[in-house]
């Protein structure tokens, strides 16, 4: 089994993080952070990328077992 190197998440990454985890839609992401949908779109898909995972449940997971999600 290797162990791949994750890149550290930017700060506005963990808000979308989170943001995904509490169920936002893109477009509520985008309202919430004052930024367009496309940034939101973008972030997303960078998040899934530097995460390796294929969909929002992956980021989700992934974030927990990072310790970037923290059960309120």
């Amino acid at each position: 089994m290797s162990i791949q190197k994750i890149k550290s998440l930017s700060k506005r990454e963990i808000e979308v993080l989170s943001l995904v985890a509490d169920e936002c839609t893109t477009k509520e992401i985008a309202q919430e952070l004052y930024i367009s949908n496309h940034t939101a779109i973008s972030h997303r898909k960078n998040l899934m990328e530097k995460l390796k995972v294929k969909n929002s449940a992956g980021l989700v997971r992934k974030g927990f077992e990072l310790g970037y999600l923290v059960i309120r």
